[in-house]
């Protein structure tokens, strides 16, 4: 039998070309293996930043949640994937294709997408039932500048916006992140010192993203300030009834 020579340079193409295939086909295997899982581990980060905006992570998701993808009027359209529509929502908006996750409490959750100084910026803001105050906030990034941008991530950053309102009166403000720190205490946040450009970035972010679920953020509110005012009606007709007696 010829021995084989595994110096020369036929054996060792042979052996690289093998090697690859195999290496690559255990690796494709290992990828299609663990797709799944990585499917469900986002799909679980993302429901646990829901719940984090509205300060619920004890609750379960599926039964606190409702997710729905609303069009350009704010209408509800069936047969969509809500959570697909995340993993590209600045395409999704493009689309006039809006998620929103609502609360069993009443509240909603909007997803925001925009531009940092290096990257994507993204999140999650919660509106309390008036559809004005911010519940709460969850912002992430790609790759701001750690002490400086990437401040945005941090919860203590975040439980600055809590409180503030996107309406002043009947018209839409956002909130937006001021320079030099905040003076409308209503609608604005001091920006990040040191990170002037993420935080016009999400201002930006705060604005156009919001901006798309107005139709149903001033439906809403219309009709919870017609239920006020027939309440404030009824009460008076009570208060004359009494009187007259």
């Amino acid at each position: 039998m010829k021995k084989i020579n595994t110096n020369s340079n036929a054996y060792i193409i042979l052996y690289s070309t093998v090697m690859v295939a195999v290496v690559a086909t255990l690796l494709a295997v290992a990828a299609l293996s663990l797709q799944e899982r990585q499917y469900a581990n986002e799909l679980n980060e993302k429901k646990q930043s829901i719940l984090a905006s509205l300060s619920a992570t004890g609750e379960n998701y599926d039964e606190f949640i409702e997710a729905r993808i609303l069009d350009a009027e704010g209408r509800p359209v069936e047969g969509d994937d809500v959570f697909a529509r995340l993993n590209d929502l600045q395409g999704s908006f493009d689309e006039g294709r809006f998620p929103i996750f609502e609360a069993r409490d009443g509240r909603v959750v909007i997803p925001v997408t925009g531009s940092g100084l290096w990257g994507p910026i993204w999140g999650y803001v919660a509106l309390e039932n008036d559809m004005d105050t911010v519940a709460g906030i969850v912002m992430a990034h790609k790759g701001e500048t750690p002490g400086l941008g990437a401040e945005i991530a941090t919860e203590k950053y975040q439980s600055k916006f809590v409180g503030k309102t996107i309406f002043e009166g009947d018209e839409f403000v956002s909130v937006t992140l001021r320079k030099g720190g905040a003076k409308d205490l209503a609608h604005e946040v001091d920006a990040i010192t040191g990170g002037t450009k993420t935080s016009d970035g999400v201002t930006a972010m705060l604005r156009t993203s919001i901006g798309h679920y107005l139709p149903l953020l001033e439906a809403r509110r219309t009709a919870a300030a017609q239920v006020e005012a027939e309440g404030c009606e009824e009460v008076s007709n009570e208060e004359k009834a009494e009187d007259h007696e």
